[in-house]
């Protein structure tokens, strides 16, 4: 007997159920448990077994799947998850993200899906406005912070070569003149591993030295030659604090070497009047990579590749083949690594329309805010904050090691909300990272309550704290 697959009313009654149960997960964001209790991860045990032979029916399927998965979730898109720098999707964008998946579209190029190009060129346009960076730049969605550096370091790595007559893309990297490669002390690792993909080296790299915040000290700032590829930051990972962009950006132009900003959550300052001091000079790089997923709150996985040299970047991702089409004016596999892909640019575009400037300035003014209200009230009650906060991150330390490994395992146990471990210039801290858009002002007082109920049941110790300035308004125990 032939499975029939597609049966409209079915499908149409899945679709139904399955957004009735999304609804009900996310109206209980808010009061559930931050992270899953035990019970919840003892569920997940029934989703395995051997592949079944025959067919389960989809309803089953689908009921199977939030009755045992959504417990064993972590609230992450809810108000009270500060463990990494996790957005939650806005409704706006999730919406769209569903209308798109039901589109289903593939939007590698023209042909296969001419609503997901058209919007993807708009998104990005809109972009490049709201973060006002050189409008002429080249720009691709890819999965996330991760492959947008990979992709401006490609096009980074075409030029720098080209400009020695090589054609790395034809003729890989054997024999090429080499490229030198400068790295902050501080960059994310993920760059690193980037470099490493392009067959640049991980060790390769000249370390550039950093301050107290995890800046790259402009008074180290080395000479660079043409073949040089600085990798600086917006919004260190611990501390949210920036490079000195004009700075660097004056080295690189004695010599014309490229200057490349991850921005994965930091960038999204440019969209804040009142932030956007803190990024002087960065519109001066040669390319940048951020994160949809992340401040501007759309679904994983949504990352941003743009390079200043669109002509770089196309050359460094282009393909050609008989069967793909060669004569419109932009088609997204020239500028990505990836050819088949999702409609990324849909929940980009859906966010863009529906919060305007205002409201995503709004948004990143808020977490900005909340960070500074964590701050003063853990300084306020003894404790230690490391980091000036100019941004959304607050790194605060309750003692030694073994100390901070106690409050930290108290308050996720708790599941009020969810902050996890670092290690600060040498020292053992917890990391708070404001940016979901559906945290309120009571969520914050709310987690400030269980982090200090917490502190104070793991034995941390009161001091006198260190006065660390914080920026927006609201000071710490030494202004």
């Amino acid at each position: 007997m032939t499975k029939t697959f597609y049966e409209p009313t079915v499908e149409t009654r899945l679709i139904a159920d399955a957004a009735r149960r999304a609804g009900e997960y996310l109206a209980g964001l808010g009061e559930r448990r931050v992270s899953p209790n035990s019970d919840a991860l003892a569920g997940l045990d029934f989703l395995e077994g051997p592949l079944p032979e025959e067919g389960t029916p989809a309803a089953r399927v689908l009921a199977d799947l939030d009755e045992y998965g959504s417990p064993a979730t972590v609230a992450s898109a809810g108000p009270r998850f500060f463990g990494f720098v996790h957005g939650g999707a806005l409704p706006v964008s999730l919406a769209a993200h569903w209308l798109a998946s039901a589109w289903d579209q593939n939007a590698f190029c023209q042909a296969s899906s001419p609503v997901g190009v058209r919007i993807e060129e708009v998104a990005l346009g809109w972009l490049l406005e709201i973060l006002d960076l050189p409008r002429e730049s080249g720009a691709a969605f890819t999965t996330g912070a991760t492959l947008a550096n990979f992709t401006a370091l490609a096009a980074a790595r075409h030029r720098l070569l080209a400009r020695s007559g090589w054609d790395v893309e034809a003729e890989g990297l054997f024999g090429a003149p080499p490229i030198e490669v400068y790295f902050s002390e501080e960059s994310h690792p993920t760059v690193l591993k980037g470099l490493g993909l392009l067959g640049m080296g991980r060790a390769r790299v000249n370390v550039l030295e950093t301050d107290s915040e995890g800046r790259i000290r402009a008074d180290r700032i080395p000479k660079f030659s043409q073949r040089s590829l600085v990798c600086v930051q917006a919004g260190n990972v611990n501390s949210g604090a920036f490079d000195p962009f004009s700075e660097l950006a004056q080295a690189c132009g004695e010599t014309d070497s490229w200057m490349h900003v991850d921005g994965a959550f930091g960038l999204w300052a440019r969209s804040s009047r009142s932030k956007k001091a803190l990024t002087e000079g960065i519109e001066l790089a040669h390319s940048w990579a951020t994160d949809g997923h992340k401040w501007l709150n759309v679904p994983y996985d949504c990352g941003i590749a743009i390079v200043r040299d669109a002509e770089a970047l196309r050359a460094a991702m282009s393909i050609s083949a008989a069967y793909l089409p060669a004569d419109a004016p932009r088609e997204p596999f020239h500028y990505t690594p990836e050819a088949s892909r999702r409609a990324r640019g849909v929940e980009v575009w859906a966010v863009l329309r529906g919060l305007g400037r205002l409201g995503v300035e709004e948004m990143i003014d808020q977490g900005c805010r909340q960070a500074s209200r964590f701050a003063q009230g853990l300084t306020a009650s003894g404790y230690t904050v490391l980091n000036e906060v100019v941004l959304n991150q607050v790194v605060v330390t309750f003692g030694d090691a073994e100390i901070n490994a106690r409050v930290i395992a108290a308050i996720q146990e708790e599941g009020t909300c969810w902050c996890g471990p670092t290690d600060w210039r040498g020292r053992s801290a917890m990391r708070i990272s404001v940016s979901c858009w559906a945290t309120r002002d009571e969520d914050i007082e709310r987690s400030l309550d269980s982090i200090l109920r917490c502190a104070e049941l793991a034995g941390a110790a009161v001091g006198a704290g260190i006065g660390i300035p914080i920026r927006d308004g609201v000071g710490g125990a030494g202004e």
